[in-house]
């Protein structure tokens, strides 16, 4: 397996990500940059968060690097400033996973996530422990910098048409879980003008009351305290507010992959251009993009992949359908606030975000997984099967089977021996029926 997953290098802290594997993916970091040039780094609340930090922090100053400590900041606070002050950003997190994970994500001086070539090579550094080290007297220096996130909060401000938002002095109820989104989601709705009720708000890195993962099952009271309050809107963050997740007025969860196509429909109202998208987001965004006369671009899974093929064509917007939304005005990388801001810009142009949602087509989807030993091999004998069939492929990521209507994604995980299988349709049966197609098929494979 890679070193590096779809978003960074993640484990059980102290066991798999510990102190002394964070020093050395720093140190090949500071190799690979030729032992110059400046490095900030940021960190979730995790409780592990401390210490994997300061590990970091050694190995980019053996390394000759000179290194900002950021503090606590959610990652896109870390992109945003890394773009304009930085050669290189450090972002200690686990993003999403369990409060007992945590990881390393690494980006580039643009402020992106560095690319994947970049990754393959810090990799190899990392297993040749071919790492430079400064002279006794030029390794690097460290300062301190408390106001990233505050400069971040400024850039999103203006980045939407705050004058508007803050004239209709909106009531938002925000959950940001206890993780990094805390220390700027309630002080960047504030300063938009809102009424804030905040919940889960402080920074614990125990995550006290609910995961990292902000799915509906765990955002009960969120969707509670909006409806009992007459919100205008709910808003919940992932653990390193990368992502976001939003209730309407009604205090209705609304699906990811809709969430993704709404704020595609809304910034195609403003601007034409080309959309981008992994091969796993829904044809909700093939709906929008032929609706609105313009290109969409798929890529493969991972929000570094979408960011960098954005930046190639120009896209006007791009995203997961996992509330990583991607708005090129602002940053190319995912960002929870930041769609926040432009949900709210979206309100106060007199839309309401339930409309908003039944505009977009309804798909239906039905996922599974299997365990495979080797999946290379696997999943070759698959791509054959389908070409045989005469069926439509596309090999971006895995294997997706285009049908008339539905498809079928079979993707290898980059982490685990396990096959993941995705299916979606305009009907729940279809969708059910393609994923067992498409499991049926993998297990032959498998034989």
């Amino acid at each position: 397996m890679a070193f590096f997953g779809t978003n960074g290098v993640r484990g059980i802290a102290n066991e798999y990500i510990t102190p002394q594997l964070a020093i050395d993916v720093s140190r090949s970091l500071g190799t690979y940059m030729g032992s110059k040039g400046t490095v900030a780094i940021g960190r979730d609340t995790r409780a592990s968060g401390e210490m994997l930090k300061s590990a970091s922090i050694a190995g980019a100053l053996s390394a000759g690097l000179t290194v900002i400590d950021l503090g606590i900041c959610p990652t896109p606070s870390v992109q945003y400033y890394v773009k304009d002050h930085a050669d290189a950003g450090i972002v200690v997190t686990a993003s999403h996973n369990p409060r007992e994970y945590n990881g390393i994500k690494l980006i580039a001086s643009d402020g992106s996530e560095l690319s994947r070539d970049g990754e393959k090579e810090i990799e190899r550094i990392y297993y040749s422990k071919e790492f430079s080290a400064a002279p006794w007297n030029r390794t690097g220096d460290l300062r301190f910098e408390n106001n990233a996130n505050e400069y971040y909060i400024k850039g999103i401000i203006n980045s939407v048409d705050h004058k508007l938002i803050r004239e209709k002095r909106f009531r938002v109820v925000a959950d940001t879980g206890c993780g990094a989104g805390s220390v700027t989601l309630p002080f960047l709705l504030q300063r938009l003008g809102c009424e804030v009720i905040t919940i889960n708000g402080q920074a614990d890195g125990t995550f006290p009351w609910r995961n990292p993962e902000p799915t509906p099952d765990v955002l009960t009271e969120l969707a509670e305290i909006v409806r009992k309050t007459g919100a205008n809107m709910g808003v919940a963050h992932d653990g390193d507010a990368d992502r976001a997740v939003f209730f309407d007025e009604n205090a209705d969860f609304i699906e990811e992959e809709t969430l993704l196509a709404m704020m595609a429909k809304y910034v195609l109202g403003n601007k034409k251009g080309p959309i981008v998208t992994p091969v796993s987001s829904s044809s909700r965004m093939l709906d929008v993009a032929r609706e609105a006369g313009v290109e969409l671009v798929w890529t493969a899974v991972g929000s570094i992949n979408v960011a960098r093929k954005m930046m190639e064509t120009g896209a006007v917007f791009g995203g997961e359908g996992n509330g990583g939304l991607i708005f090129p005005e602002h940053q190319y990388c995912r960002d929870g606030a930041m769609a926040c801001a432009k949900f709210l810009e979206i309100i106060a142009n007199g839309h309401k975000l339930s409309e908003l949602a039944k505009s977009v087509p309804a798909y239906f989807n039905s996922k599974t997984k299997t365990k495979v030993q080797d999946l290379p091999a696997t999943m070759e004998k698959v791509k054959k099967e389908f070409i045989l069939e005469g069926s439509k492929v596309d090999t971006t990521d895995g294997v997706k089977v285009w049908y008339e209507d539905g498809w079928i994604l079979i993707r290898p995980s980059g982490t685990e021996p396990i096959i993941r299988i995705f299916a979606e349709s305009k009907t729940k049966d279809r969708a059910d029926e393609l994923m067992r197609l498409g499991l049926e098929l993998v297990n032959r494979s498998i034989l």
